[in-house]
């Protein structure tokens, strides 16, 4: 569906964000990495004092608590010291200020001495713990990667609706431990019956690479499927309007999902899953790498990719998908690879171009809650 002579393309024109930019010297940088040091160590330490409410057990199975609480120390101390570089370089100390005082609310609520000890089970807890190592790791890697290789150089860090963006990001992690219980009860109880032991062995018997490959292309068929439904079907399409919503691309841009679709997505995602029952070590490749490329797909990453861009999903590939121009509007379905979408003659990829517009063509509403409301109100 390569429309390059039907079409003209044009470049994209990202309106002026000067005024959000981080420049060197003037203790906004400084600034912000003092408030988002000092809240998260705060939030921190409070994942310590009560790990049976705001952490999550398959997590702190993978995770040294004593080795963190070394990074804990560095990081509110640093914080500390980001404070005191804003307060010599910007008369604006506001951030400094927050940073100092949630890092001293950490302190007083036993910083990074609190003892580690045996947690006490609960059904549910909140994932604070996976939403601070996932939010640190992605805006260390990603905002790097955004600067060093961006496709829109123009566009700030803190473009507009990044608030918004990371509201979503904070309420669909605290929530991973209930998503993940809505998802296995719902694969269990409903295709619990098709589970073949002798298909788990033979799966289970090959190669790790292999395994991890299988499960990338079962996943992808059931998710391309999925996709397509919530585009095609009016009533489906108001809750994905919300991912679509978007109109400036970049790693926190993913995150703005309606919860009724990040829902359904992780439960038809564990279906192939839990059926194929891949190794431990297979299904936590798959794990990881479905994770990294949600959030690569949809960075502010310019980077060509070659041949790769062909096998796998790449930013290109799906900023076409959120594209609002004619040619690219229900196309690309796929997650992580194009391959379905070359099958269903869905696939839409303009190698010399990338898209000039993002978003839907009828603009929805700005908030979160009135975007939670969006898809149960009248149709018009």
């Amino acid at each position: 569906m390569d429309s390059d002579k039907a079409f003209e393309y044009k470049q994209r024109q990202t309106e002026d964000m000067s005024e959000q930019m981080f420049y060197f010297g003037e203790g906004k940088i400084s600034g912000y990495a003092s408030c988002f040091l000092g809240i998260t160590s705060f939030l921190a330490v409070l994942c310590y004092q009560f790990p049976s409410y705001l952490t999550t057990a398959d997590l702190r199975a993978v995770y040294d608590g004593k080795v963190l609480q070394s990074v804990l120390m560095v990081t509110m101390w640093l914080s500390l010291f980001f404070a005191l570089l804003t307060f010599v370089l910007s008369k604006k100390r506001r951030l400094g200020a927050i940073g100092v005082l949630f890092t001293l609310a950490g302190f007083a609520a036993g910083g990074y001495t609190v003892e580690v000890g045996e947690i006490e089970p609960t059904r549910f807890s909140l994932g604070l713990d996976w939403l601070l190592l996932t939010l640190i790791a992605s805006v260390v890697i990603f905002t790097f990667l955004e600067k060093i290789f961006p496709k829109y150089r123009e566009q700030a860090i803190l473009r507009p609706e990044w608030k918004l963006d990371l509201f979503y990001f904070c309420v669909n992690h605290l929530l991973v431990a209930v998503l993940l219980f809505i998802s296995n009860y719902f694969v269990v109880s409903v295709f619990g019956w098709a589970v073949s032991k002798t298909v788990q062995s033979y799966i289970q018997s090959l190669p790790v690479i292999v395994q991890v490959l299988i499960l990338i292309i079962f996943a992808d068929f059931v998710l391309y499927w999925s996709h397509r439904l919530f585009h095609e079907v009016p009533r489906l399409w108001r809750f994905h309007a919300v991912h679509h919503s978007v109109e400036h691309m970049d790693w926190l841009a993913g995150s703005r999902n309606h919860i009724v679709q990040t829902i359904v997505d992780r439960s038809v995602a564990m279906v192939p899953l839990y059926l194929l029952g891949a190794s431990k070590e297979a299904f936590d490749i798959y794990v990881t790498f479905a994770a990294l490329q949600a959030v690569l797909v949809h960075s502010n990453i310019g980077v060509p990719f070659g041949p790769l861009k062909y096998l796998v999903a790449t930013p290109q590939y799906h900023h076409w998908h959120h594209s609002s121009d004619q040619p690219a509007i229900d196309t690309n379905y796929a997650v992580h690879t194009p391959l379905f979408d070359w099958v269903f003659k869905t696939y839409h990829m303009p190698v010399k171009h990338w898209p000039a517009e993002y978003g839907t063509t009828k603009r929805l509403p700005r908030s979160f809650i009135e975007q939670f409301l969006f898809p149960f109100k009248k149709m018009e």
